[in-house]
C-alpha cells in the first residue's frame, strides 16, 4: 500500500513538472518578439577607389594605398593609376578586381609602362606586377563601385 502511495506521489510530481514546463514553454513561444532598433540609413558609399598594398623589396616598407579612380598615386618611382575597380555583392563569393596602369619613372625609358591589366584580390599571382624593386597588389574596392559579373559555372 505504501509503495503505491509513493509511486502516486512521484507520478503526480512528474506530471506537475511536465505541466509547468509545458506552460512555461508555451508562454515563451507566445511572447511578443523582441523589439529591434530602427534601421539606420546606410552611410553614403563615397567615390570609388581601390585599396592597394605596395611593398618596397629593398627597404621592406609596406604601405596601404587608397587610390581613387583615374587619379595617379606615387609609390617610390612607380606611378599607379586605377582605371576601374569592381567588387562582387556580399551574397556571392568574395572577390575584388582592379584594372591598373603602372609606370616606372626609373625604367630604362622613363615613364615606361611596367604593368597594364587586371589584378584580382583573391589571386594576386594570376596577374602580378613583375618588378625588381616593388610589389603591388589589390586588397579591396571601396565606395560606389560597379559589381563584378557573377562567376560562370564550369
Amino acid at each position: 500500500m505504501r509503495r503505491s502511495a509513493d509511486r502516486n506521489r512521484s507520478c503526480s510530481w512528474l506530471i506537475a513538472l511536465l505541466v509547468f514546463l509545458g506552460v512555461a514553454t508555451s508562454a515563451v513561444a507566445q511572447s511578443p518578439p523582441a523589439r529591434r532598433p530602427p534601421a539606420q540609413a546606410a552611410a553614403p558609399a563615397g567615390p570609388p577607389a581601390a585599396v592597394l598594398q605596395a611593398l618596397d623589396k629593398v627597404t621592406g616598407r609596406v604601405r596601404t594605398i587608397d587610390a581613387a579612380i583615374d587619379r595617379p598615386v606615387k609609390f617610390g618611382s612607380l606611378d599607379i593609376v586605377v582605371r576601374t575597380c569592381r567588387k562582387r555583392p556580399p551574397e556571392e563569393p568574395p572577390e575584388s578586381a582592379a584594372f591598373l596602369e603602372i609606370t616606372d619613372a626609373r625604367a630604362p625609358q622613363p615613364g615606361a609602362t611596367v604593368f597594364n591589366g587586371w589584378m584580382f584580390a583573391s589571386s594576386p599571382a594570376i596577374s602580378a606586377l613583375e618588378h625588381p624593386v616593388y610589389d603591388v597588389w589589390v586588397l579591396d574596392c571601396k565606395g560606389d563601385v560597379p559589381p563584378l559579373p557573377p562567376p560562370t559555372p564550369r
